[in-house]
């Protein structure tokens, strides 16, 4: 495969990535609040709904994985993903609690076949790149907070089954792309069979099981205070979480080169000490704002540990990438679900609140002192090493330069220089929306300004419907560029260095 197909495969991977996350996020945080106040179902119901999910996508993805290494996985996760859509249409269609299980079964076995199949495409790529899997967990965040984004926008004109069928449409997107992508069959005979691969690699399926059951737990213990302690609503909550997705969508990438300088082991130790702090930290917190800023700070622990983690799976596999993933999204799943039910039963108590936070940073501290030994055991280099370009890559590239740098005029180097400033582009954008909103203010239509100063609208705030058409543009542009600001302002901070 030339580097031109190699590329186009790696952009696949990763859209599709963000298509399928972001809806399957914003699922899992409107599910309950759906299934209780519009099919009228009881906790208990709610409880079984979720947990059948789970029960599927455990049980399938040790199959998805024996799949993976016997057929071409781009068709594997586009099955994935037309499960995941039906899974969207049939919540979309529920007149009650039936079918809305039925959907569970769905999800369940399509997010075991999509993600299992597109993790072990993507490991395919990781001996020519080594920050593969920062850049899918990246691609991931991204699709999460622009799907909150739109989710949170959308859900006060066309409800709760118009967002599931914008979730089905952005799946149905991610199938279509995987299906027409190039085909590579996978026939790994040789490769070792899942149980002997799960025996290897058992003390880095330990660390991610506790990696995924702190991440899941803490989350969790988040979204209930800020919901039960805070009385926040839904939106409100989701201000507080959407920061931290962005830190998702644009840091991992970064932290790989820190990977690449101080080594995996340190990398992962030190996330995880990062997270014990956050941990203990949200038992004292004051108010939303701090635990904001507090979660964005755990957001990028886990940014750098998690793609990590994959990757060293991803390495030890050798033939069976598929089985690989297979059991590595088992064991977070199964970390993930004891996390989460973990922090439930001890939230619900007196003094449950500060026991789970402390829990979490205990676990988070004793997987801090395991992480160098599981590394080891499976037998991966501690220090990523970049793939190098061959010789003739090299002569290549240096003569291409050479020959572009002979043909194209001075002058026309430096307009191309100046249209891809990141900074000069982004002032052009700010100036437009500046522009745009005076007019809109003299014209009494202006978000920004009716929301800080009051007028003649309801403004409301980012997750709040308002009454006029030109004020709920504003309201989507304002969220728009705030986020655009900070992606550009993290992107020049962040800018990568060679290493």
């Amino acid at each position: 495969m030339d580097e031109v197909a190699q590329k186009r495969r790696a952009e696949e991977n990763r859209l599709a990535a963000a298509l399928a996350r972001g809806p399957a996020e914003v699922l899992d945080f409107l599910l309950p609040l759906w299934v209780g106040s519009q099919l009228g179902a009881s906790a208990a119901e709610v409880g079984a709904l979720t947990a059948l999910e789970t029960l599927v996508s455990f049980v399938a993805r040790p199959i998805a994985g024996s799949l993976a290494d016997r057929f071409d996985r781009g068709r594997l996760a586009a099955a994935g993903a037309v499960l995941y859509g039906l899974s969207f249409v049939a919540y979309a269609v529920a007149p009650g609690i039936g079918v809305a299980n039925g959907a569970a079964v769905l999800g369940g076995a399509g997010g075991a076949l999509f993600w299992v199949a597109l993790r072990a495409r993507v490991g395919e790529g990781l001996g020519r790149d080594d920050g593969a899997f920062s850049k899918l967990f990246a691609a991931e965040g991204g699709g999460t907070w622009i799907a909150f984004l739109v989710a949170l926008t959308a859900i006060a004109w066309i409800d709760y089954r118009g967002v599931f069928w914008l979730g089905a449409a952005a799946c149905a997107v991610a199938a279509v792309m995987l299906m027409t992508a190039e085909s590579a069959p996978v026939r790994e005979e040789s490769a070792p069979r899942l149980l002997r691969l799960g025996r290897r690699m058992r003390p880095m399926l330990v660390l991610v099981a506790l990696t995924a059951m702190a991440e899941a737990g803490v989350a969790l213990l988040l979204l209930m205070h800020l919901q039960r302690g805070h009385r926040l609503e839904l939106g409100e909550i989701a201000a507080v979480f959407i920061p931290g997705f962005i830190v998702y969508s644009f840091l991992p990438d970064y932290l790989h080169g820190f990977v690449r300088k101080v080594g995996r082991t340190r990398v992962l130790a030190l996330a995880m000490v990062a997270s014990a702090a956050f941990a203990a930290g949200l038992s004292f917190a004051p108010d939303p704002p701090v635990l904001a800023v507090m979660w964005i700070l755990s957001a990028a622990a886990f940014a750098a540990a998690i793609p990590v983690e994959q990757a060293v799976v991803a390495e030890a596999a050798g033939l069976s990438l598929g089985r690989a993933m297979g059991i590595y999204e088992s064991a977070a799943l199964l970390g993930a679900t004891i996390g989460t039910f973990s922090a439930g039963l001890l939230y619900g108590s007196d003094t449950g609140w500060r026991v789970a936070c402390f829990g979490a940073t205990a676990l988070l501290l004793f997987g801090s002192f395991v992480v160098r030994g599981a590394v080891r055991r499976v037998g991966v280099a501690e220090f990523p090493v970049e793939p190098a370009k061959t010789v003739s890559q090299k002569e290549e590239s240096a003569l291409r330069m050479i020959e572009e740098a002979s043909q194209e005029p001075e002058p026309v180097k430096a307009d191309a220089n100046k249209r891809a400033n990141p900074i000069r582009n982004w002032a052009i954008r700010a100036a437009v929306y500046v522009l745009a909103q005076a007019a809109l203010a003299m014209a009494g239509y202006s978000w920004p300004v009716e929301a800080l100063f009051g007028g003649p609208h309801d403004a409301g705030w980012f997750w709040n419907s308002s009454g006029h058409w030109l004020v709920n543009l504003g309201r989507i542009w304002t969220f728009v560029f705030v986020i655009d600001t900070g992606w550009t302002a993290g992107r020049e901070i962040l800018k990568k260095r060679p290493y």
